[in-house]
């Protein structure tokens, strides 16, 4: 019977990642219905905590858009990239992963795409270089981004095992940003130089590649957006301090024991707060923020992970002692097939976040070092392997070049190669460094 569950929770997986978005939710409430109503299993409590987290992070990241703030860091991000357009393909994934950190999203990443394609021509760089590593690079940038879904499920797990906000940060965001120069080292050479390269050749001396449009000259920033970006990033700071220093956090003295305000409370508490304030000081319409770009995505994510997650913990609490039996051995032995699991699983719900919250408790479960369990985080990035996100086609779409592109077999794309030697390369200077954090 067990068998069967599992094979209409993958198939409930598999059908909701064909149709992506808000459909992932949907289909984890057709396989929780199934589990519930035909199997008789207990429902398991929904990921309250989880889905709180990302409301209030993606409001506050919301709110900054509305502000002006991400078109203001999009301008930034462009004057790094041309400063150094010989270096772009390292400059590029740095940029987009730093930006990435600090937003918890990839929007300001595929605003830059088309930049770094004009400045990769500009440079006579093969434009796939630069943008496969710099996808891949906004993409693990969620994991080290301590405002992103992501992080905010790994939290809400980990948080009542000990684990704080800042030993994730000290793991991942170092293990992260050293993989990424790993993976920019792994396409440096990558392909044809573009002089040799019949493809672009063509498109050439068919005149379908102009260069240089040049650096926009007409944004200006406006007060708000600069305030804006200032109260995000002073959010983000004390988001941080208090996660990572329980002194901090208001306590309590009920019944003789002390008791501290929760990490994922304090986290909602300042994201309020915070978009808030910038809502006043900005003069800014709230009805906009609903509206936006960034909200629409975080409240798709919450739906995913809402539905998700509570199918894969229902079915986990019912078959908890079977699958610690089964597994717990071979995975304590070789904890690295958890994070093979990780990456699989995510691969198939093109959801960081969702795999994170879904998958992660099982490996408390089985009883895995806390250390390691984050430094795998970096495994819930697969979803460069099958080159079916809005992210990867935007990045196909924007190298007019067409050096960047889907093969032949569709897996033998131009996101593989660094995805997977970021991921690996993460994920091993991960277990080194949580060695000495934990």
């Amino acid at each position: 019977m067990i068998w069967i569950q599992a094979l209409i929770i993958l198939a409930c997986i598999m059908l909701g990642a064909r149709k992506s978005g808000v459909t992932m939710g949907f289909a984890g409430g057709v396989g929780l219905f199934i589990l519930v109503f035909v199997f008789g299993l207990k429902p398991a409590s929904p990921p309250v905590n989880v889905l709180l987290i990302i409301i209030a992070v993606s409001s506050m990241a919301a709110t900054l858009q509305v502000a002006g703030g991400l078109d203001l860091l999009v301008h930034l991000a462009e004057k790094v990239l041309r400063s150094r357009p010989d270096r772009i393909t390292f400059m590029a994934p740095i940029v987009t992963f730093l930006f990435t950190v600090f937003t918890g999203t990839s929007y300001v990443a595929l605003a830059v795409y088309p930049v770094i394609c004009e400045v990769a021509l500009e440079a006579k760089i093969r434009v796939e270089r630069p943008m496969s590593i710099a996808l891949v690079a906004s993409q693990h940038g969620i994991s080290a981004s301590p405002v992103s879904a992501s992080t905010a499920a790994l939290l809400a797990v980990l948080a009542a095992h000990g684990v704080s906000l800042g030993q994730i940060m000290m793991v991942l965001f170092p293990a992260i940003f050293l993989g990424i120069i790993v993976g920019a080292l792994s396409v440096y050479k990558k392909g044809l130089e573009l002089e040799k390269d019949p493809e672009f050749l063509k498109l050439v001396k068919n005149g379908d590649i102009t260069f240089g449009s040049g650096e926009s000259k007409n944004y200006k920033p406006t007060k708000e957006a600069v305030l804006s970006v200032t109260l995000f990033a002073l959010g983000v700071f004390f988001i941080v301090l208090l996660g990572s220093v329980k002194a901090l956090m208001p306590s309590w003295n009920v019944g003789g024991k002390v008791s501290y305000l929760s990490i994922p409370n304090a986290i909602e508490i300042i994201a309020f707060l915070t978009s808030f304030i910038m809502v006043f000081t900005c003069k800014l319409q709230p009805g906009k923020i609903a509206k936006s770009s960034v909200f629409s995505a975080g409240m798709t994510g919450v739906i995913a992970i809402f539905g998700i997650a509570w199918m894969t913990d229902t079915f986990f609490l019912a078959h908890k002692a079977f699958v610690i039996d089964s597994l717990g051995g071979i995975v304590r032995e070789y904890p690295i097939l958890f994070a093979v699991m990780i990456f699989v699983m995510s691969a198939l719900l093109l959801s960081q976040g969702a795999t994170t919250r879904s998958i992660v408790p099982i490996g408390v479960s089985l009883g895995l070092p806390l250390g390691s369990l984050v430094a795998f985080a970096p495994a819930v990035n697969g979803l460069f392997f099958f080159p079916a996100t809005g992210s990867a086609i935007s990045a196909i779409t924007f190298d007019r070049s067409g050096t960047t592109k889907i093969g032949r077999y569709v897996l033998n794309h131009s996101f593989q190669l660094p995805g997977f030697v970021t991921c690996i390369s993460s994920i091993l200077f991960g277990l080194v460094i949580s060695y000495f954090v934990f």
